[in-house]
This record gives C-alpha cells, sequence and structure tokens, in this order.
C-alpha cells in the first residue's frame, strides 16, 4: 500500500513539475464538515466561503460508521501536491487511500451552484439541475472541479451546496465532508474583468482623458498602475477623496510616460481646426486659448488664433496675439501676414502696406507664396463680409 502511495506522489510531482501554476491551496479557509444524516432523508450542507481568485477546488466525501476516523485531512494531503493540474491526472486514486477504509454504508450526493436549487432538491429529490450528481450510492468520493471545466464553478462563485441522500433506511449516517480551494494568485486580488472595465471607464471621465484624442492607452496604462498598488477590494475601501487622488497620481504618471503633454496639444489644435471649418469659430479660440493658458503655444498657434479673431471682427485681440506670435519666432511668415491683415482691417493701411511689401517675394510655406496666401485670405473675409475697401488696393501695390 505505501509502495502505491509514493508512486502515484512521484508521478504528480513529475507532472506538476512542467506546468506549474500561480496559486495556492487555501488551507486556512478548507471547510471540513461532519454531517449526520437520519435514514433515509435528504441533507444539504452549505460550503464555507470561497476566497476571490478561487479557480478549482477539490471536494473529498467519506461515509464512516459511528466508530471511524479519518486517518490524515484533505488539506494535509493537498500540501503535497503543487498544482491542481496533478488532481486531475490520477492522484485522486491518492485522496482516496487517504482515509481509513470507509463504513458499509452508502449514499448519493448531488452538488448545486445556488441555495434555490439544493434547497429545491431537499424537497423533491430532483437532480436535473445539478452541476455533480453521484446516482450510484458510494462509501466515499473525491473530484477536482474547475471553472474551465465545471459549471459549478464560475468567476465570482462564493459557495457550493452539497446535498445528500441516505442510502441506509434503518441507521443514520456520518459523512466528512472537506472541501479545499485553489486560489489563483493574480485572480485573488479582485481584478475581474468587470472591475478593470470600472476603473477605466471611470478614468475615461477624467479631466486629463478628456483632452486626448485617444485616451484608450492612457486609462489601460492608469488601470494597470492603481491594479499593482492595489487590490480590489482594498481599492473600493478608499474613501472617495483618496480615489480621486490615486486617479490624479498615476494619471499624472501616465500622462508623463506617455508624452501626454503632446498629444493634448495636438489634440486641441485638431478640434480647433474641426471648428473653424464649421464656422464655430467661438470654439475654436478657446481650444487655442487653452494652449496658449497652459503656456505650451507655439508661433503657429499665435498666428491661427490671431487669424479666427480677424474672422470673428476682434481687431484689437488679433492684433495682440500676433505681436505675442513675432516675439515667439520673427522668422514665421504666417504670422506676419496675419498681423497685416490684422492692421489693414482695422484701419491702419500704413502699417499693413509696410508688411505686405517686405515679404511679398517670399513663400508662407514650402508651396505657397505670400501674393497666394494673400488672394486666398481676401477671398475668405469678402464672403464673411469683413470690411473689403482695401483689399484691391493691396493687391495693386504688390503688382507693381
Amino acid at each position: 500500500m505505501k509502495k502505491i502511495i509514493l508512486l502515484l506522489l512521484i508521478s504528480i510531482f513529475y507532472q506538476t513539475a512542467f506546468a506549474q501554476k500561480e496559486g495556492y491551496w487555501d488551507k486556512e479557509r478548507a471547510t471540513t464538515k461532519e454531517i449526520t444524516v437520519l435514514a433515509g432523508e435528504k441533507m444539504i450542507v452549505k460550503s464555507d466561503d470561497f476566497p476571490v481568485g478561487t479557480t478549482e477546488l477539490i471536494y473529498r466525501i467519506t461515509i464512516l460508521d459511528e466508530n471511524q476516523q479519518l486517518a490524515g485531512s484533505l488539506v494535509s494531503l493537498l500540501k503535497a501536491i503543487p498544482d491542481p493540474t496533478g488532481i486531475s491526472q490520477g492522484s485522486a486514486g491518492a485522496v482516496f487511500i487517504m482515509s481509513k477504509i470507509s463504513g458499509s454504508d452508502k449514499c448519493k450526493y448531488a452538488v448545486f451552484s445556488t441555495n434555490d436549487l439544493a434547497t429545491a432538491y431537499q424537497k423533491d429529490g430532483k437532480t436535473d439541475k445539478a452541476c455533480v450528481y453521484q446516482e450510484v450510492p458510494l462509501s466515499k468520493d473525491a473530484r477536482r472541479l474547475s471553472i474551465d471545466k465545471s459549471s459549478c464553478l464560475q468567476a465570482n462563485t462564493a459557495n457550493l451546496w452539497f446535498g445528500f441522500e441516505s442510502s441506509n433506511w434503518i441507521m443514520k449516517q456520518k459523512i466528512i465532508l472537506e472541501v479545499v480551494p485553489w486560489v489563483d494568485t493574480k485572480l485573488s486580488r479582485g481584478w475581474t474583468l468587470e472591475n478593470r472595465k470600472y476603473v477605466i471607464n471611470q478614468c475615461k471621465t477624467s479631466a486629463l482623458a478628456r483632452k486626448l484624442s485617444s485616451s484608450d492607452d492612457f486609462c489601460i496604462c492608469l488601470e494597470e498602475k492603481i491594479q499593482k498598488q492595489y487590490k480590489f477590494q482594498e481599492f473600493q475601501k478608499l474613501l472617495a477623496i483618496e480615489q480621486a487622488k490615486a486617479y490624479k497620481d498615476y494619471g499624472n504618471s501616465c500622462f508623463s510616460e506617455m508624452n501626454g503633454s503632446k498629444a493634448v496639444l495636438d489634440n486641441l489644435r485638431l478640434q480647433a481646426s474641426n471648428f473653424s471649418k464649421k464656422g464655430d469659430y467661438g470654439n475654436a479660440i478657446a481650444q487655442y486659448n487653452a494652449i496658449i493658458n497652459d503656456g505650451k503655444a507655439s508661433a503657429l498657434d499665435y498666428s491661427a488664433i490671431g487669424y479666427t479673431y480677424l474672422l470673428t471682427k476682434q481687431y484689437g485681440k488679433a492684433i495682440k496675439a500676433l505681436k505675442e506670435g513675432e516675439k515667439l519666432d520673427d522668422t514665421e511668415l504666417l504670422v506676419k501676414l496675419n498681423l497685416a491683415h490684422a492692421y489693414l482691417l482695422n484701419d491702419d493701411y500704413r502699417a499693413a502696406k509696410a508688411i505686405y511689401k517686405e515679404y511679398e517675394t517670399q513663400n508662407v510655406t514650402d508651396s505657397v507664396s505670400w501674393i497666394q496666401k494673400i488672394n486666398t485670405d481676401f477671398a475668405t473675409f469678402k464672403k464673411l463680409g469683413l470690411p473689403s475697401a482695401d483689399f484691391d488696393k493691396v493687391l495693386k501695390l504688390l503688382e507693381r
């Protein structure tokens, strides 16, 4: 007998050495219950609560005569088995051997995933909704249940209910039920798919996330940092103000790692451009002001907001913004041209004329000439009803 046990354990260790799972048998929250079932009756027993992250379990049922005892607990056996995969590869035999010869009595049993199903079984004896049903009476049994192979276990299963039916119509039976959960180390932190989605969705409502055109990578980064620092249960128990601080601190960290400042600026510029194309100049100006107020504006940002001020007939603001752009880059001709437009529309033809003439032979971009851009801008100004009395005068000036 000892040789058989030794061979079984050697086989287990050999098999599990190549397929270790990150987890542990939770002996602290194992169920061990002694149940007395009266002759011919049915009884249901609820397991103790399974810990978060339970993905598998082993249960053993042993029927004893009145004076019999177990030689060794299921927990003591599983200490020698580091991985649940070994249980499914022949080690169930070792589970049986580790108890004394059971009594001659036998029983049927069923396993249910809810209390309601178990209670119904106790009343009517129906087992069609059981996730495990042992129809042939046994004196002992042991099985492994896992999330991927049994309907008994789901990701959020907290308990199972065991129903026993005595096959002895004269004497009572003493049944020992043992259940030991296997806890996946990673899942034990409580970060299920739904819980991760919860944090990501909360992130997407944050001020930083709203500044980004695509916040997915940012929010995944934040979620991973929170997941690393806290178990989900711990994070849930934080005060609202503490959770808000965690979102802010980890958000700032992810923002820096992702070069988020550039992404935010690019997004603001894109939004401003889209608003301008739709004729929503007020919102376009608001986006450019967000860049300026953050101290991150370039000469081209000042050029763009100055041009938009012109379209809304805010000439004084346009001149002020464009002069700020000049300070950043005195060689940027789009700033110079928009400043000339601003002077012209603000009835300062002399100041406008000097700028128009100074750069008339140059290009404002690599493919658009100074004069081409003036013609395009004047057409836009006319369309919007801006004062156009001096437009022809400027164009004749540039023809000389």
